[in-house]
């Protein structure tokens, strides 16, 4: 039951992480070598994902389109070849949009925009959102489902009905990076019911890394089955509820994160699911509550160097979000 109480080094841009992508693994930990950049394309401006969505590569080496209309946006993210789409302009949706597999989904410049309804990413695999902006979902902003190598990136999600970015149902090798999430209730869940273990054992392995939980309530992440689960150099400010919440046989490493102005960064259980494993280290508080761990998390089996938690409050303000690609 939950509590009572209410750049791994990057540089400050994802082009600064496309130059710095050797990494070393901590003490105790299986650790692999990074995958390499994705393809060069002159619409994908930064390096591919670390953790695990590493590897994920979109539609690289594939065509590229620009849109600017839900129709022209609709049909380019649900073509079966592999695609880059360019999203140049407010995307209005009715509804959940299916993105097919091997594609990636862009906003140039500052001006993709997905509004009225968000992402739907589902029986799929190696899919790229990037440096879109996502307001006002009448249901998730991004939902992942039954996928395989997801990379959520450079995001600005806020105002959704349901969740942020939810994650569930037997997807893994996902990485969520450098997004910004405010004014957002439920933000981001791993894992949608204690009954799916059957699914989700052995699955819903994430890394979440530098991104900037700004003023969100809860489920940053709240995390079910899903172990090792990596929440690394992130950045949570005035968070409402709670930070992180590991959940039904997780185990999570919360890890180089800068905790500001959030009185419950991290427990164990959360509401009526029972408690899962949290190991907490090298974070740093800042007029914040100390934290709940316990338990063990398997090792993290990539390599990477964390950056130093006292840094990470300006590398990701300075980094996460739109536009800082």
């Amino acid at each position: 039951m939950r509590r009572t109480s209410a750049r791994i080094t990057l540089l400050t841009t994802a082009a600064a992480t496309a130059a710095a992508m050797a990494l070393v693994g901590p003490a105790g930990s299986s650790a692999a070598a990074p995958a390499a950049p994705a393809a060069d394309d002159s619409a994908v401006a930064a390096a591919g994902p670390v953790g695990f969505g590493a590897g994920t590569t979109g539609g690289a080496g594939g065509g590229t389109v620009t849109v600017s209309s839900a129709s022209q946006f609709i049909q380019a993210v649900q073509r079966t070849e592999p695609l880059v789409v360019r999203v140049n302009g407010t995307i209005a949706l009715s509804s959940m949009t299916k993105v097919a597999s091997n594609k990636s989904v862009i906003g140039v410049g500052t001006s993709g925009r997905i509004t009225g309804s968000g992402l739907n990413i589902s029986k799929v695999n190696n899919v790229i959102i990037q440096n879109l902006t996502f307001t006002g979902s009448n249901d998730d902003a991004i939902n992942v489902e039954y996928a395989t190598k997801v990379w959520i990136d450079h995001n600005d999600i806020s105002g959704a009905y349901d969740g942020g970015v939810d994650i569930k149902r037997a997807s893994t090798g996902i990485t969520v990076s450098w997004n910004r999430s405010h004014h957002q209730n439920k933000n981001m869940l791993l894992g949608h019911s204690d009954d799916n273990a059957s699914e989700d054992t052995g699955k819903l392995k994430v890394t979440y890394d530098h991104n900037w939980f700004d003023g969100t309530t809860q489920r940053n992440p709240r995390v079910r089955f899903g172990n090792p689960v990596h929440v690394l150099n992130n950045y949570f400010s005035n968070v409402g509820d709670y930070g992180v919440a590991s959940t039904e046989k997780a185990g999570v490493l919360v890890e180089g994160n800068y905790f500001e102005n959030t009185e419950d960064p991290f427990h164990l259980g959360e509401g009526s699911s029972d408690p899962g494993s949290l190991v907490a280290r090298n974070n740093h508080f800042v007029n914040s509550g100390p934290g709940q761990s316990g338990g063990s998390v398997a090792a993290i089996p990539y390599s990477y160097s964390p950056a130093a938690a006292s840094t990470v409050k300006a590398a990701v303000t300075a980094g996460a979000g739109v536009g800082k690609i």
